[in-house]
């Protein structure tokens, strides 16, 4: 892959066009951290991207956000996403059947990107994965089922890749714990995330295979913890059935033997 110079005036502005992405606001001190580049490069970029309407600042919390521009673009990305699309009704039949937040995930390099949130019918709501986030792929459920289902050279290049940046933002996690995940997703058959980025929140995530084999998105089952441990396996069996009919649907692919696959 090729390697990144922070010089690149071009990176510059890629990278923090991602950082803000982001659904909430951003402050100089969050896009530094997620970034790494430094204070006074990012504000010389944030000044022509504010000229130009791709980003707005607020000057009374010191934040910044996508412009109008900005959201021009994602506009016009949206008729080149069917997965969002195609994936609606079977996003309303798991959040009605499990009462609880569904969510459709979307592979983006080395990173996971909410696309798609419905809610169900209990009354506590999953509600702090907006669409649009974004977080390193391994990290929450549905980015771990993107990630689990890979070729193992390739989960080892995305973590080569994402090491530096889970160390600088989220330094509890360890490398080899999402080793292990990815490990305990395969001989699962889905991916389970728990009390690991939000106290007493959690996921449960299967892969969305193309006609090529690769996982490019997952569905997800966002909802208190204790109310996935308590029904797990219902929950799981759930998303592994909706996710057979979308691939009977859409892409033709045996969406149970791409997930036993890694299976000893």
């Amino acid at each position: 892959m090729k390697q990144r110079s922070e010089t690149n005036s071009v990176q510059k502005v890629c990278m923090l066009l991602r950082a803000l992405s982001s659904p909430s606001p951003r402050r100089l001190k969050d896009l530094a951290a997620e970034t790494g580049l430094d204070k006074a490069s990012i504000l010389r970029v944030l000044e022509t991207l504010t000229a130009e309407g791709y980003v707005t600042r607020d000057d009374t919390h010191k934040t910044f956000q996508l412009g109008d521009q900005s959201i021009l673009l994602g506009l016009a990305m949206q008729q080149r996403l069917p997965v969002v699309h195609l994936a609606r009704p079977f996003m309303l039949h798991v959040a009605a059947n499990s009462g609880d937040t569904a969510l459709l995930l979307q592979r983006m390099g080395n990173e996971a990107v909410c696309m798609d949130r419905e809610f169900g019918g209990y009354p506590i709501r999953a509600n702090y994965l907006e669409v649009g986030t974004r977080r390193p792929l391994g990290l929450s459920s549905g980015g771990l089922a993107l990630l689990a289902w890979l070729p193992d050279d390739e989960i080892k290049a995305v973590l080569d890749i994402s090491e530096p940046t889970l160390q600088r933002n989220y330094p509890t996690i360890s490398r080899s714990f999402i080793e292990d995940q990815v490990g305990r997703a395969r001989e699962q058959g889905y991916a389970c995330v728990l009390n690991l980025l939000v106290e007493q929140m959690g996921g449960i995530a299967v892969p969305l295979f193309g006609a090529d084999g690769r996982p490019f998105a997952s569905m997800v089952i966002s909802a208190l913890a204790r109310r996935i441990e308590e029904r797990r396996d219902m929950l799981a069996a759930l998303l592994q059935e909706t996710a057979e009919s979308f691939a009977k649907a859409h892409t033709g692919v045996d969406q149970t033997a791409m997930l036993t696959r890694h299976c000893s």
